[in-house]
């Protein structure tokens, strides 16, 4: 069963002008994006900074309104609701079942509030009893890793990947179906961001949670996730099982980005050189496939036409002319 359904998802924003304000481009920070979560699984957007992928998780959480395209979300296992066309108000009882995991572990937090008022705080809006509150915030606590008597302290008493584990257990309060998290661990020093992310992989095996993992490094999610979907100027280019994006990808950028990824043994470094340039102006993209400017691979027909994410190999997609040929 699926959680999470996103199909012709594009978020447009204007550009404006002049004493009038007048509409002169838009910038497509998401076009045409298409992605599935199934239950207890983990999906990982990854993409250079300014690809969308940030944008794309917003309008999930709804935090924006799409300018087209539907998010079908399970709040539970025998409905699957449309969030995109709905109001505030009838988005606020929706709300508790999809919740993010920021970015930030510092500015995440309010540094006025005890740790125990923070993690309390969506059961507050939600109408939950005081003794249930402070039964709850102990289980949270718990459950994250951390002891009871951190929900009396304030936020600066605590470390960054202490934060994060915070910043978690109030993510999890209402027990949501899908989570959200932000880029959690780039804030973090690497020893930190593993401990993380073995949380979270724990935390998915005992609740059963779907999560959408946002990240910029390959390196990251490939641990993180059951299936990754790299996204460059707004759209998904490649989709395909952890596993298989690894051994065989199909798509130019995702062979550049993975050769970003550092590697300790010198011997095992890719030949294949990062991507070279800047990330393509998604208010101005280049005619054909928007990589073709950095692509190694690029032939005329990547400069004139755009190629559609198709299924190369039983469920992996790539959007490029020459996938097949990556393939050998």
């Amino acid at each position: 069963m699926n959680v999470l359904e996103v199909s012709g998802l594009s978020k447009h924003f204007p550009i404006v002008a002049g004493i009038l304000r007048r509409e002169i481009g838009r910038v497509r920070a998401a076009d045409d994006v298409n992605f599935v979560i199934e239950k207890g699984k983990t999906l990982a957007l990854v993409g250079e900074s300014g690809c969308g992928k940030t944008t794309v998780a917003r309008c999930i959480l709804r935090a924006l309104r799409p300018t087209a395209g539907a998010i079908r979300f399970a709040p539970d296992d025998e409905r699957m609701i449309d969030l995109a066309p709905l109001s505030r108000s009838a988005l606020r009882p929706l709300r508790r079942h999809i919740q993010l995991i920021f970015q930030d572990p510092y500015a995440s937090l309010n540094p006025r509030m005890m740790v125990g008022d923070i993690i309390a705080e969506p059961l507050v809006v939600t109408g939950v009893p005081g003794p249930e509150r402070e039964a709850r915030v102990r289980e949270l606590l718990d459950l994250v890793g951390l002891p009871a008597v951190a929900r009396l302290r304030f936020p600066h008493a605590f470390s960054g990947g202490q934060r994060q584990r915070i910043g978690i257990a109030r993510a999890l309060a209402l027990n949501p179906r899908l989570i959200v998290a932000d880029e959690p661990v780039s804030a973090l020093d690497v020893s930190v961001q593993a401990q993380i992310i073995n949380l979270l992989l724990d935390l998915q095996d005992r609740l059963g949670l779907s999560m959408l993992f946002v990240a910029h490094d390959l390196g990251v999610v490939r641990h993180v996730s059951d299936r990754v979907a790299v996204m460059y100027v707004g759209r998904i280019v490649e989709v395909a099982p952890t596993t298989e994006l690894y051994a065989t990808p199909l798509h130019p950028y995702t062979r550049a980005l993975l050769a970003a990824v550092p590697k300790a043994d010198p011997e095992a470094r890719d030949a294949i050189t990062a991507p070279r340039g800047e990330v393509a102006d998604p208010a101005n993209p280049p005619p054909g496939c928007a990589f073709n400017p950095r692509c190694p691979f690029v032939i005329d027909r990547c400069r004139q036409d755009r190629p559609e994410l198709v299924e190369v190999a039983p469920g992996h997609l790539s959007a490029c002319f020459r996938a097949t040929e990556l393939m050998a």
